[in-house]
């Protein structure tokens, strides 16, 4: 069993139930983000995925954000909004829309199902600050890329006038399909681009996952640089092993956050390691201060 099967458990079992129904009272304002530690820099806005830590009740989980300076925790649904304002978080990348990473954008037969489903997340996003909700491409199954893309596009635009409408980013994950989801088809940040030009509207970004990209195509400075307008959102993940982000692996993560911070970038960046250590959240304490440049 691959260590990314609580995440991909995690998001086939939320599309398979539909969006989550939202609890507690909507606002139109955004909730305040928790305020950064005095140990924090304030250059890098931090996240961390819920789904690297389900072991840890949620609400512990956002006491220790909240403790170490995380501003947001990634990957919750409508039901899980409220919890966060309670401690002055946010959900900076939210989810609840879908039919899981294999069945996505990329095959015209889905997508009336997944419009249905994101015209309904996108309002209830921007009722709660939610900036960002993913989305797949889906796998290849046979489609070659060039038609991949086309379908695509003509999926995604169906949701970008209410996305511009609402201020919500739709924001499809760029994906390994070498260890971890093999026959995914956004594998590359050249397919990723090309999608986001095919769209044409700035409502429609990447998540740009370093993990999965140094995997698949390596030269991560650089692709951020050349690449950053197309970019909403990070991950981070040691390669190889997925685990803690340190000198055991071969990405050097203080070189790739000032690279980052130097674009100018003002989204968020996410831990997305499986913790491998014995206290979880002293290991991810650790992980952001190495990203804290």
């Amino acid at each position: 069993m691959t260590k990314d099967i609580s995440r991909r458990s995690l998001l086939q079992s939320m599309a398979a139930g539909g969006l989550f129904a939202m609890t507690g009272t909507s606002s139109n304002q955004s909730p305040r983000a928790a305020e950064s530690s005095p140990h924090l820099k304030g250059n890098i806005n931090h996240s961390v995925c819920r789904w690297c830590y389900n072991k840890i009740p949620f609400e512990e989980l956002c006491q220790a954000a909240q403790r170490i300076g995380i501003k947001s925790i990634d990957l919750l649904g409508p039901k899980e909004w409220p919890t966060l304002k309670k401690y002055g978080l946010v959900c900076a990348m939210g989810h609840g829309a879908g039919m899981g990473i294999p069945k996505g954008f990329n095959r015209i037969e889905y997508h009336d199902r997944l419009v249905a489903d994101y015209e309904k997340l996108i309002p209830l996003a921007a009722e709660s600050g939610v900036p960002n909700v993913i989305c797949f491409s889906g796998n290849r199954n046979g489609m070659d890329d060039e038609t991949g893309l086309k379908n695509s596009a003509i999926g995604l635009k169906r949701l970008m006038k209410l996305a511009e409408q609402k201020k919500v980013n739709v924001v499809m994950e760029l994906l390994n399909s070498r260890v971890d989801h093999a026959d995914y088809q956004c594998d590359h940040t050249r397919w990723g681009v090309e999608l986001c030009e095919q769209v044409g509207s700035d409502r429609f970004k990447l998540l740009y996952d370093i993990y999965h990209m140094q995997i698949m195509e390596g030269d991560v400075i650089r692709t951020i640089r050349d690449n950053i307008k197309h970019i909403a959102h990070f991950h981070t993940g040691c390669v190889p092993g997925r685990n803690e982000i340190d000198n055991t692996q071969e990405l050097y993560y203080p070189a790739i956050m000032r690279a980052i911070v130097k674009t100018g970038f003002t989204g968020f960046v996410a831990q997305e390691f499986v913790p491998a250590g014995p206290d979880p959240l002293a290991s991810l304490e650790k992980c952001v201060k190495i990203c804290d440049v």
